[in-house]
């Protein structure tokens, strides 16, 4: 379940970046399509994995965006297949879906400064992605070529 709970955290953590930007944004969203009260340190529990996500502020964060990888991730989960039910692949993808959503969001906030500070921070971003994306593709040609690592994380 651990696996599962990381998977989730990262979905939902690329959601959040990738399309809300920052965590007082998602609380807002989740509390207009709740009703609740939740604030941002909730969030950050919540990504960290110190509390788990409760279904309806899950659906609220994708509804909003119009994405739903939490959702999908679960539904693989009905019909799983050796290679996928690993988590490897799922994992690589919610990595990459964080990861650029990082760099994104370094190379948008270095665009609006003149500081060389936040440029190389977007570069470091940028480097951390494109990594995530080379695991992901060996995984791929591994899994393609049926490699013996085909279905581990590394």
């Amino acid at each position: 379940m651990a696996q599962l709970r990381d998977l989730v955290n990262a979905q939902m953590a690329a959601l959040i970046d990738g399309y809300f930007g920052c965590l007082d944004a998602a609380a807002e969203t989740i509390n207009a399509r709740t009703g609740g009260t939740l604030c941002k340190g909730t969030l950050s529990k919540r990504l960290s994995g110190q509390y788990g996500w409760p279904v309806d502020e899950v659906a609220a964060l994708e509804d909003a965006a119009g994405r739903h990888p939490v959702t999908r991730a679960l539904s693989r989960r009905l019909n799983p297949d050796e290679r996928t039910a690993s988590g490897s692949i799922l994992a690589q993808a919610g990595a990459i879906s964080k990861e650029t959503g990082e760099a994104v969001s370094a190379i948008l906030a270095a665009q609006q400064s003149a500081s060389a500070k936040d440029w190389a921070a977007a570069i470091a971003e940028i480097d951390e992605a494109a990594d995530a994306l080379i695991a992901a593709r060996s995984f791929a040609e591994a899994h393609m070529n049926g490699g013996s690592n085909a279905g581990t994380t590394e």
